[in-house]
């Protein structure tokens, strides 16, 4: 399948700045950075973007019939940055976004200059079937099918009782999500093994992970980062999968050093 023309946004210096490239976890939109965006924008040119079937109502990327695979959205993130004119980024992503950046880091070397891995798993977890039956229910029933199960496992029991105002709109974001586009990138992580290309991945690695994630555990962060050579581990403590948007502070401070370090 060809790439797909992604929405997109682009902010941050209008000068020679280096450009970072930010991809979101399935099921959101690129608003999920908002905790992160003002202070990588100070230094960097931001470049944000929706998966297929993803975005905000009216601004939403093209859904075509899945199934999609990993390959097929690293190539989508290579022709959004292709249409820019952009021919080397610093990329960080999590959970789906950082899958797909490890895709980017080893089979396009060349463009990517430095990684960010939060919360990403390696091979679905906890299984294809949670993934393939995930596609099933939301093509049959929508996104409400799906709501009350997934974002429990998004967030701390602590931060969603004590915080639901914050929940909501990352709630509002899953429900907005084309059921295709949802599903051909569920089906994407149902079929991928991304530990063969560890060692392939050369660009300088931060590999975070949220201490309470149990979609992908601490342990998955060791793998990862003891697979790429040079990488360095943060574990999060009091987070959970989406570690960004529940403890932005730390996450926003360890990418902050990273990638002006090596970006």
């Amino acid at each position: 399948m060809p790439s797909v023309t992604l929405v997109t946004s682009l902010d941050g210096p209008d000068d020679e700045a280096p450009v970072l490239v930010l991809g979101n976890p399935i099921g959101t939109t690129r608003f999920v950075w908002d905790r992160q965006v003002q202070a990588l924008a100070r230094h960097f040119r931001v470049l944000r973007l929706e998966w297929r079937g993803h975005g905000v109502p009216g601004a939403q990327s093209a859904a075509p019939k899945g199934p999609y695979t990993i390959a097929e959205l690293g190539a989508d993130v290579l022709a959004a940055a292709n249409y820019y004119g952009i021919e080397s980024f610093a990329y960080a992503g999590v959970s789906l976004g950082g899958m797909t950046g490890l895709w980017l880091a080893a089979n396009a070397p060349e463009r990517v200059t430095s990684l960010a891995v939060c919360c990403a798993a390696l091979t679905p977890m906890p299984s294809p079937d949670l993934w393939h039956a995930r596609a099933r229910l939301v093509r049959a029933g929508g996104m409400d099918a799906i709501a009350d199960t997934v974002v429990p496992r998004w967030f701390t029991p602590s931060f969603v009782a004590g915080h639901p105002g914050e929940v909501e709109p990352v709630l509002g974001m899953l429900r907005g999500t084309q059921p295709e586009g949802y599903a051909g990138c569920g089906e994407a992580i149902a079929s991928m093994d991304l530990r063969p290309l560890l060692p392939s991945v050369k660009a300088p690695t931060l590999v975070l992970s949220g201490a309470l994630d149990p979609a992908a555990p601490p342990w998955v962060g060791a793998v990862t980062a003891r697979g790429i050579s040079g990488s360095r581990l943060v574990v999060v403590r009091g987070a959970s999968h989406f570690a960004h948007w529940e403890t932005p502070g730390p996450v926003t401070d360890a990418l902050l050093r990273h990638f002006r370090a090596t970006a």
